[in-house]
């Protein structure tokens, strides 16, 4: 499926180029969330709720807090960076480069996978300062943390296919990452809510996301890892055939 590594390092390149460009937007903003996020609800309101599962609330709060910021910021960058150069008529550069539409795509996904890992780490060390960060399984931290930023930097590229305007790339993060993240388990066990509120959440993706993260740092999980891991390779495999099937036709890239 790839065969100009070259073309893929230089596409690859130029995507880490770009963010770390605007690093204080790209890294350091998000890494400012995540510390006022574990501060006021690690600590200030942690410091007033007893153990949940036998783990500190801090503990247990931190996975979701990474999660929420890795997975925006995959979905923003890919987003972004295909919608820009849709709107300054920079993708018709890469159309005519001798690169694979399968060789484009993995050059977003892995640009946002790159920047994803940057801002987890950052986080894992601030969770180290606060006391907060613990590892239970670093293999199965890598396999939740690269597959849930591959679905989004996948989502991504599909808003910044459909977006015409600027303000149409917030949209999703507005209206359903967000919300979806903070009822997705992000600050809460799944038998804290209300029977009616708990058969609503196993319908949220975003709470195997956080359940599958939070196993792998604490041990402790509420949902079935099989079918976390199902649901994620299954967005997967659906949303690269959809990028794939757009990016052959040349949907909102050929004029």
């Amino acid at each position: 499926m790839i065969q100009n590594w070259i073309g893929l390092y230089t596409f690859v390149r130029r995507e880490v180029i770009r963010f770390l460009r605007v690093s204080v937007q790209t890294l350091v903003s998000p890494w400012i969330s995540a510390v006022l996020f574990i501060f006021i609800f690690g600590k200030i309101v942690g410091s007033r709720i007893d153990t949940i599962a036998g783990i500190q609330y801090i503990e247990f709060v931190l996975p979701g807090i990474l999660m929420m910021n890795v997975l925006t910021s995959a979905f923003s960058h890919s987003s972004s960076s295909l919608y820009f150069q849709r709107f300054a008529r920079h993708i018709e550069e890469v159309l005519v480069a001798p690169l694979s539409h399968a060789e484009m795509i993995f050059g977003y996904i892995i640009g946002a996978l790159i920047r994803g890992m940057l801002i987890g780490a950052g986080i894992l060390v601030i969770g180290v300062l606060f006391g907060a960060a613990s590892m239970h399984n670093i293999g199965l931290f890598l396999v939740y943390i690269l597959a849930v930023s591959t679905v989004f930097a996948l989502l991504g590229m599909l808003v910044g296919l459909w977006a015409e305007g600027f303000e149409q790339l917030a949209v999703l993060t507005t209206f359903v990452i967000t919300p979806l993240s903070f009822l997705g388990g992000m600050f809460n066990s799944l038998d804290m809510l209300p029977p009616i509120l708990q058969k609503i959440t196993l319908w949220n993706p975003f709470f195997y996301f956080n359940d599958g993260l939070r196993y792998s740092m604490t041990g402790f999980h509420e949902a079935s890892l099989v079918t976390g891991i199902s649901i994620i390779a299954g967005l997967v495999i659906v949303l690269f055939a959809v990028v794939v099937t757009l990016f052959s036709r040349g949907w909102r890239l050929r004029v």
